[in-house]
């Protein structure tokens, strides 16, 4: 059996998808930037319930060429996970955008080259509903303008990146198939104690950093099912050539309603989040559709509840967190 490619092996949703594929019994070899992170990506792929014996990890980067042959050799099936995710936004956009576009074409490149039978893009709804739109109503056929005033250049890279991929598999990708996975603000347990921005946010509101619930309303999507989802993206032929937002059920959360879920269903542990939001005029509660993923590909998501207060659960568990007196 041949082994399944994740690249940006040891991110947050990376190392669900290779415990999930091991789970499955699927060989994988997974890119990381350097082996240095080896031990720590095996400890949470076994975290996840996967055998890492069959993993196999290879250094591959993705602003440069070497590596990426040899990591895609006797692959029929990619999963392309990494992509710069900030901290905070750069002043030059472009520290974020040239590596989100020219390393999506890099690894499409080398999959293409190799002979892959497909492969599946984590892109984003940054990359979908980012321009304002009327009614804030959003589906598959919605594209974020990267050429929207004042937008930041996280959405700008995701945007610019998605749709070179597109062009790119649409007039050279030979024999490979493109399918895309967009998901909204991903949440759910973490396997690593490197946590990427969504999880730092429930983080700041456990421990207290976040005093005043900034003033946002976003899709939730738990980071087991987003790897599911993609696990669905790759083994359905009808899902060739489509773009698949992954978001729960339900609508839309503000930062606000996540505290208050962690309050609820917390308790005591939760004492320090907040319980107020910042003044300010009220922000577009965005409608995102899952049909198409639910629809085609059966797909079934968790309740945002369930995720809110799993994404907590891991932090204690991964000791980020100080335990409650």
């Amino acid at each position: 059996m041949s082994p399944v490619l994740v690249t940006g092996g040891s991110g947050y949703l990376a190392t669900h998808l290779i415990a999930a594929l091991l789970r499955a019994g699927r060989p994988v070899r997974a890119t990381v930037r350097s082996t240095a992170g080896e031990t720590g990506l095996r400890a949470a792929v076994r975290r996840g319930g996967g055998d890492d014996g069959g993993l196999e990890v290879v250094a591959a980067d993705l602003m440069a060429d070497g590596g990426w042959p040899a990591a895609v050799a006797g692959c029929e099936e990619v999963h392309h996970v990494a992509s710069p995710v900030p901290v905070a936004q750069p002043e030059d956009p472009d520290e974020l955008i040239v590596p989100a576009r020219e390393g999506t074409l890099r690894v499409l490149r080398a999959a293409r080259d190799a002979g892959v039978r497909r492969v599946v893009l984590t892109s984003s709804f940054a990359a979908v509903g980012y321009t304002p739109k009327p009614g804030a109503e959003f589906t598959e056929a919605d594209w974020t303008d990267p050429d929207t005033p004042g937008l930041a250049a996280y959405p700008r890279s995701k945007a610019i990146a998605e749709r070179a991929a597109w062009e790119l598999m649409g007039r050279d990708g030979g024999d490979t198939e493109l399918v895309v996975v967009n998901p909204t603000a991903i949440l759910g347990p973490a396997l690593t104690a490197d946590l990427r921005s969504s999880t730092q946010l429930v983080k700041a509101m456990l421990d207290g950093t976040m005093s005043v619930a900034p003033r946002q309303r976003f899709g939730v999507v738990d980071v087991r099912d987003v790897a599911d989802l993609h696990l669905r993206a790759m083994a359905a032929p009808e899902a060739a050539g489509k773009r698949f937002l992954a978001v729960a059920d339900g609508p839309t959360l503000s930062l606000l309603e996540v505290a208050q879920i962690l309050r609820r269903r917390l308790g005591p542990p939760a004492r320090r989040v907040p319980t107020r939001e910042a003044p300010g005029d009220e922000p577009p509660r965005p409608i995102i559709h899952n049909d198409r993923a639910r629809g085609e590909l059966g797909w079934r998501p968790r309740a945002v509840e369930t995720t809110v207060v799993e994404t907590a659960e891991s932090l204690w568990k991964l000791g980020l967190l100080e335990a409650v007196p």
